[in-house]
């Protein structure tokens, strides 16, 4: 009778009870917003060493990983915090955080050198933009996509017509004065951020006022920092109540559809859609930006809003095959998912003075930031609701009207968990904040 050979204990054991490979592989799965715990430290401790010995890179490899490790360390600080979690968190941790740090020199100079060079060099922001709205686009409804386009100027143009009135009216009642509380609180979060906002204000209130132009902006900006930090805590805040009231959302749609169903927002096989379909969708989304920097040069139209219209065009005309479309939402997917908080981290870092950002808590000028943000945001939810627009999305829009621009943008749709709605924000902060610039100079240069 033949013996039954010896088992040595630790193979007859379970694969769930040994450490190697399953207990190693729980640890790899153990992650750090998307990056696994054991890669996390790793990258964490060659940026140290990196950074102790004034050798750090500016490379793009090393320049990734300083923006992976800080911009989803602060994430995830964000994310654990109760309440605050689900109001937003993440989004204004992995943004302001770095800016506070950067400010007060927590921060290794040399982190904030390659940071700073890296994202004004390269405006990668840009980049991420056109991915996120060529993907939305191309994967949306069409019915939805004519509609929703149509329809939103109405709650956009009503909402900020009562945040207006309303913001004013409180900064004047307040003894702030009816034409500062205006031209230099209200007005200038509407604008649609610093660059194409902030900026052409100042440089128009100088002209008309004959008044230095740096110590107008340096009013100015302050406003438009803390109206994009209140825009972000309301978006979130209506992502939670939208958990609370399912009906008053389409997360991430603008109103139904026909059927109620996206025609392509979640396409079956794009999860293994062919490799050549995904780059091929990113270099699109490069061509069609490339398309509205050269519309930019020719009629002035902003780029990222040139982009939106060709993209919504070739959408329109059926001009974009189902394979382009699966690889752009695997591009879409990719950047909201892989890109956004490195990407607020190096915002934080490079494009918010922090220092400008406390200056604007003067009580006074908080309340009426606040009543003004909370006025456009609620108008948008009330009149969406009219149109038949799901109101809560139709007022995180109305919400980037008064974010940071582009910058804006991207961290109140973050925090709204709705980043396919950035067609739309890009339409509300482009158009809508050069619409705000020119009338209001119109207006300065007839009142004075």
């Amino acid at each position: 009778m033949l013996e039954r050979p010896e088992v040595p204990v630790e193979e007859s054991l379970p694969a769930t009870t040994r450490f190697w490979p399953a207990g190693w592989w729980r640890i790899v799965e153990t992650r750090v917003g998307i990056v696994p715990l054991p890669v996390y430290l790793l990258l964490l401790a060659l940026l140290a060493g990196f950074v102790s010995s004034g050798r750090l890179a500016g490379d793009i490899s090393t320049v990734i990983a300083v923006l992976v490790v800080g911009g989803f360390s602060c994430a995830e600080l964000g994310k654990r915090l109760p309440l605050f979690r689900h109001i937003g968190a993440a989004a204004i941790f992995a943004t302001f955080i770095p800016s506070a740090l950067a400010f007060h020199h927590v921060l290794p100079q040399n982190v904030i050198d390659v940071t700073t060079s890296f994202t004004k060099s390269t405006d990668f922001l840009y980049l991420f933009i056109s991915a996120i709205i060529v993907g939305s686009i191309f994967s949306m409804d069409r019915e939805v996509l004519v509609r929703g386009f149509l329809k939103i100027f109405v709650p956009l143009a009503l909402g900020s017509i009562a945040a207006i009135v309303i913001g004013t009216a409180t900064g004047t009642l307040l003894g702030l004065g009816f034409q500062h509380t205006l031209f230099f609180i209200v007005l200038p979060i509407m604008a649609g951020g610093v660059g194409e906002g902030a900026i052409p204000l100042s440089v128009g209130y100088a002209q008309v006022l004959h008044l230095d132009q740096g110590e107008l902006f340096a009013q100015i900006l302050p406003p438009v920092m803390l109206g994009s930090l209140t825009a972000i805590l309301l978006a979130g805040s209506l992502n939670f109540l939208g958990k609370r009231r399912p009906h008053w959302t389409g997360d991430g749609r603008l109103q139904p559809s026909t059927n109620d169903a996206p025609e392509l927002a979640a396409p079956e096989n794009a999860g293994t859609s062919d490799v050549t379909h995904i780059a091929a969708a990113g270099i699109t989304a490069v061509a069609l930006y490339l398309s509205g920097v050269m519309c930019q040069r020719i009629c002035g139209l902003p780029a990222p809003v040139g982009m939106l219209f060709a993209a919504v065009a070739l959408k329109l005309c059926r001009a974009v095959s189902p394979s382009l479309q699966e690889g752009a939402f695997v591009v879409y997917r990719f950047f909201s998912t892989a890109v956004t908080y490195p990407l607020l981290f190096a915002i934080g870092v490079a494009l918010t003075p922090w220092d400008k950002l406390v200056a604007a808590f003067n009580p006074l000028n908080v309340i009426t930031i606040v009543v003004t943000v909370l006025s456009l945001v609620a108008s948008g939810f009330l009149i969406g609701r009219r149109m038949h627009l799901y109101p809560i999305d139709a007022a995180i829009v109305t919400a980037c009207h008064s974010g940071q621009g582009g910058t804006g943008d991207v961290a109140i749709l973050t925090a709204a968990n709705r980043m396919q709605l950035m067609p739309f924000a890009q339409i509300a902060t482009r158009i809508g904040g050069a619409i705000t610039v020119t009338l209001t100079l119109l207006a300065l240069a007839r009142l004075t």
